[in-house]
């Protein structure tokens, strides 16, 4: 074992808060796995609990070979006996080879209503290809070599409120459509000018893997370089503007920040309808650099990432920026929504941007981003957390696990498989504790969702949930996390709701609590499709339970 390694595994086990010289971190890290055989260039979690992971097949051998006879035929005189895709068990630590044929460098992706993964794009011969991926033992890849209408390399997806997946833009390609393909619709390319519009260059576009959120009128915030538009992406319309962000930076790859859509809080009924306030739509924009960075970088001029954030509310009547400045100049940066609601900013770099080679000074150090703390007296709502001591540069990944921990990997800022580089490739797994962990507080724990684990929209639904001590009404709410595919820096489809519930808490004949409440009333506010389902008792939650949503 990497003796760095060993001794940051005795600095972590022992403590709950991470000390640097006179600094202390809170938060804490484990590695899971010092290889899982390839680098976790794209990641997603399935409502079976296993995580699905690949790179790229033309990053030539990995260090995992695919299970005897199932070598993939190259050419009449060669083949591929090597995994470029695996799946994970965060519980056991094993890991499955899986078997992709076509190049998924670059790609996308989202999840079906049942589950499934639904991965499109990539490289060369697999940028039309759609690919997917089923939560069931033994499953592995099946692909559809024609499952696109244009080449997407570096393209975003999003789930929209009738189930089908939105594809929005790529290299070269100004256009969005939608998969699977299963209507005329779905058959027709629909351009959309703001993408060339948003470009900085044919070489450095700084607006691939654009930010895609959906809005809760159901159409879709679009985000690239420096400004965003809302795209009634039915009628190929753009509804709205709104305006750029402040500070000249670029945010969009290479010059690579990051975005979330910021907690969507539904309220208590207001009638006998059960119909529920629709809440506006806030979202967070941080880090990315100059847009010349990269041309910089590229002669080995590294410029430091930006600091800066925005917020931006996309319902208001005259949206405008609040901007912040996160504590550390972070750019390749992933955000991940914490079941608390609070937002995690982890991995990256301080200067430099994508690309191979042309990042310097990793950020070692996650940040914790609380949306709800009051910084009118100067404050700030950002916190320092515990350090990592595993570089993550450009092709790392982060995502929710269900027992909120936060499994992060990959980096591999090297052409192939490269070990003794300045950066080497990267294909260990660890996972970042967050603070709630170590807070010396009953945990709430989730016995039974009611009417069960399959729901409707605006339908009635109790928690039967067990805790040691009393409860605190006023600290205990209930959030509904869309799983996610995160890819450099974009976790896609990511969302997160605060369930509207009564305001009471019952107690059971076995002892239990019990609260009531209302699931999300439109597929706007939370696309059908399955959720991960977290009770929070004073900011602390724990293991999540799967729920499926959609239309009965």
């Amino acid at each position: 074992m990497d003796p760095k390694i060993l001794i940051f595994m005795l600095l972590v086990c022992c403590s709950s808060v991470f000390n640097v010289g006179a600094q202390s971190y809170q938060g804490k890290w484990k590695l899971l796995k010092r290889s899982i055989g390839v680098s976790a260039m794209h990641m997603a979690l399935l409502p079976n609990e296993k995580i699905v992971t690949f790179d790229r097949s033309e990053f030539g051998p990995s260090n995992i070979t695919l299970p005897q006879g199932k070598c993939i035929k190259e050419d009449s005189k060669s083949s591929d006996c090597y995994a470029h895709s695996v799946e994970f068990d965060p519980a056991t630590r094993a890991v499955r080879p899986l078997t992709i044929l076509s190049d998924t460098w670059c790609s996308s992706g989202a999840f079906s209503i049942d589950g499934t993964l639904v991965q499109s794009g990539g490289y060369r011969l697999g940028e039309k290809v759609v690919r997917y991926f089923k939560p069931c033992m033994d499953c592995d890849w099946e692909e559809d070599q024609n499952g696109l209408l244009s080449p997407r390399w570096h393209a975003s997806n999003q789930v929209l409120p009738d189930g089908k997946i939105i594809v929005v833009g790529g290299r070269y390609q100004f256009t969005y459509e939608f998969i699977p393909k299963l209507s005329g619709s779905d058959r027709i390319l629909y351009k959309l000018p703001f993408l060339k519009e948003t470009r900085y260059s044919a070489l450095v576009p700084n607006n691939l893997y654009p930010f895609l959120h959906l809005s809760t009128d159901g159409n879709l915030f679009v985000f690239a370089n420096d400004r965003g538009i809302l795209l009634d992406y039915i009628n190929n319309k753009v509804i709205r503007s709104y305006p750029v962000t402040p500070g000249g930076i670029s945010r969009n790859y290479p010059s690579t920040g990051y975005s979330v859509l910021l907690p969507l809080k539904l309220f208590s009924t207001t009638d006998s309808d059960n119909n529920t306030s629709t809440p506006d739509a806030e979202v967070l924009i941080c880090g990315g650099t100059a847009p010349d960075s990269n041309e910089k970088a590229n002669v080995g001029v590294f410029v430091p990432a930006s600091k800066s954030c925005g917020r931006l509310i996309i319902t208001a009547a005259s949206p405008e920026w609040e901007m912040e400045e996160m504590p550390i100049n972070r750019v390749m940066g992933d955000m991940i929504m914490l079941p608390t609601g609070d937002v995690l900013i982890i991995n990256g770099a301080a200067k430099g941007t994508a690309g191979w080679g042309v990042a310097r000074d990793p950020v070692l150090n996650p940040v914790l981003y609380r949306p709800d703390a009051r910084n009118s007296d100067g404050s700030t709502r950002f916190e320092v957390l515990a350090p990592s001591l595993i570089p993550r540069l450009y092709h790392s990944t982060a995502h929710l696990l269900s027992d909120g921990r936060v499994l992060v990997g990959g980096s591999n800022p090297n052409i192939n498989y490269n070990f003794s580089a300045l950066y080497p490739t990267e294909l260990s797994l660890e996972a970042f504790y967050p603070p709630y962990f170590t807070k010396k507080k009953p945990r709430p724990s989730i016995v039974a969702v009611n009417p069960g684990l399959k729901i409707g929209y605006k339908q009635k639904i109790s928690l039967e949930f067990t805790l040691e001590g009393s409860v605190i009404l006023s600290d205990l709410f209930v959030t509904m996390v869309a799983p996610s595919f995160t890819t450099h820096s974009i976790a896609m489809n990511q969302r997160l709701l605060v369930l509207a519930f009564n305001n009471e808490v019952k107690k059971t004949s076995s002892g239990n609590y019990l609260v009531e409440g209302y699931a999300p009333e439109t597929a706007a506010l939370a696309p059908p499709g399955y959720y991960q389902l977290f009770l929070v008792h004073e900011a602390i939650p724990r293991k999540g339970k799967w729920i499926q949503i959609k239309q009965f």
